[in-house]
Formats: C-alpha cells, sequence, structure tokens
C-alpha cells in the first residue's frame, strides 16, 4: 500500500455535498468527471466512492441546488451532465463560510496556543 493510500481520509457526513457544488462552480460535468476532479485536486486523498457520489448528486438535485440533462460525452456516449444552479450557488457559499468557520475550530483544538504539538 502506498503512503497516499495509507493517509485517504473518511469524509465526513455532508462533506461529500459541498464538494460536488464546489465541482460543479467551474461548470458542467457527468458524475465520473466530478469524482475523478474531487480526486486529481485532493492530490488522490479524496475517492469517491460511485455508490456516494451519485446519491449525492440525486440528493442535490432534489433540493434544487443541481440540474441535470443527458449529454453525448467526450467519448461520444451519453452521459448525464450536471450543473450547479443559481440556489446552489448561494448554497456553496453558505457552505464554504462552514466549513471556515470548521476547519478554524479545529485548528484551534488541535493545536492550542502554548501547547506542544503531537
Amino acid at each position: 500500500m502506498g503512503q497516499k493510500s495509507k493517509s485517504r481520509i473518511e469524509l465526513l457526513q455532508g462533506t461529500l455535498d459541498v464538494l460536488v457544488l464546489r465541482t460543479l462552480l467551474a461548470g458542467p460535468a457527468h458524475g465520473h468527471a466530478v469524482a475523478k476532479h474531487i480526486q486529481r485536486t485532493s492530490e488522490d486523498l479524496l475517492q469517491v466512492e460511485t455508490g456516494s457520489l451519485y446519491p449525492a448528486l440525486h440528493r442535490l438535485e432534489a433540493k434544487g441546488w443541481v440540474a441535470s440533462e443527458w449529454e453525448l460525452s467526450e467519448k461520444g456516449k451519453r452521459a448525464k451532465y450536471y450543473r450547479l444552479t443559481a440556489r446552489g450557488r448561494k448554497q456553496l457559499v453558505i457552505e464554504h463560510s462552514k466549513w471556515e468557520v470548521f476547519a478554524r475550530a479545529m485548528g484551534l483544538i488541535l493545536n492550542p496556543a502554548g501547547e506542544e504539538v503531537l
């Protein structure tokens, strides 16, 4: 097992939604491209399985944050392309803000001022 696969991170509940919304900010993409983008951008630390990705895409679509339509992929096959809606953009701003606060809180707890780091 390589070092990167050993340090892969389990996704917290709800994390996948914000990752998908952020990925679609760049433009429409089919599910496989969304998963690959997340994996590549995270330097292989995050890997989204099909069994998690498509339920997340459907959940986001049901909330009106993502819309989809069938198109031909680069390889000429029919694929469902997902795009961020205006509501999805607003939700991404909200979720991004929540993550900034969460990351700051985790940093404060894991690296308290004046204490030795493990």
